[in-house]
């Protein structure tokens, strides 16, 4: 993620790359070549000249590097999740507030074109369905799956519940290490709104989907594809109510007969081609520089980890192995 971010900032008009640093030097050396950038050999030396940062390190170091760059006021983009525990996330919220510096978090799929464009629908979600499977890629094995993939579907359906998580039930296997691999988590918000979400990064294909069925329409994302449907029932209804009764009364016996498009209305999503790392870069850089708060910030970093952390507490050690 280190070398995608470098390449960004890199290209983004109005950002100037004072420098990268990786504590493996033959790393950031190749990075520095390829993208015509300027290296530094320790990260002190980098933030003397920074005023704002990106962090794409091992999660288990997010805390102790944000420590030294949100002493210095520096603004962070944190690659998720915020940090490897909830203890972790609470000091980086603490931090930024206390040095009235800016966090935003790496949750990339808020700024995928099917995510925003669903985003502007305004819908309500009573129920959702996330399936997220890969094949293993070794980059994130310091964590479980929850952590590492799942994450990032718990973000987006704590912004689109706009509630609070009050039951939790969750499933999850073990099969490479000590950590799950595989989860399958229901969560139950105060709103009445539930979500099923399912990782897995021991799959033998790619799919990531989204489902949400609300009270007027049904929306279905494809994460990969960056690609969305919208069905609503809009001015509808009583077409759809005479087909139900007609139905009853025997008067239609193939459903083949029925033409659907009169029943409901089908669009797809209004999808842009901006990548989404250029987009999150773009938000942060607009945060930073208006004093506004971030697309994603530690406040959501933090309660995605919560819920991620609960979710992991569920299913137990019982299950594991």
């Amino acid at each position: 993620m280190g070398r995608l971010h470098a390449r960004v900032c890199g290209q983004t008009p109005g950002v100037q790359v004072v420098g990268l640093y990786d504590i493996a030097p033959d790393a950031a050396a190749a990075v520095a070549e390829e993208f015509a950038l300027p290296v530094k050999s320790t990260l002190e030396e980098l933030l003397a000249g920074a005023d704002a940062v990106v962090i794409a390190v091992p999660t288990q170091h997010h805390l102790p590097i944000a420590e030294q760059c949100l002493g210095r006021r520096i603004a962070c983009l944190i690659e998720k999740p915020l940090a490897k525990d909830i203890a972790g996330a609470k000091s980086i919220v603490e931090l930024a507030r206390k040095n009235h510096a800016t966090v935003q978090v790496g949750h990339i799929e808020r700024f995928n074109p099917a995510i925003r464009a669903m985003s502007r629908l305004q819908i309500r979600p009573r129920f959702l369905e996330v399936t997220r499977i890969s094949p293993m890629t070794f980059r994130s094995i310091d964590v479980g799956v929850v952590l590492d993939m799942m994450i990032h579907d718990i973000d987006i359906v704590l912004n689109l519940a706009e509630s609070t998580v009050s039951k939790i039930d969750a499933i999850g296997v073990s099969v490479i290490g000590e950590v799950e691999d595989i989860c399958n988590a229901r969560l139950t918000f105060a709103n009445g709104c539930v979500a099923n979400l399912t990782a897995s990064r021991l799959a033998m294909r790619t799919d990531r989907r989204m489902r949400v069925f609300c009270t007027d329409a049904y929306v279905s994302i494809d994460y990969q594809k960056r690609h969305g449907t919208v069905i609503r029932r809009g001015g509808n209804i009583e077409a759809i109510r005479r087909a139900v009764a007609q139905i009853r009364a025997g008067e239609v016996e193939d459903l083949s007969q029925l033409n659907y498009k009169d029943l409901v209305h089908i669009e797809e999503l209004q999808i842009d081609d901006v990548e989404p790392l250029r987009a999150q870069l773009d938000a942060f850089v607009d945060a930073v520089k208006n004093g506004s708060r971030p697309v994603v910030s530690a406040e959501d970093g933090l309660h995605a980890v919560e819920v991620a952390q609960r979710i992991v507490k569920t299913i137990g050690p019982a299950t594991l192995g």
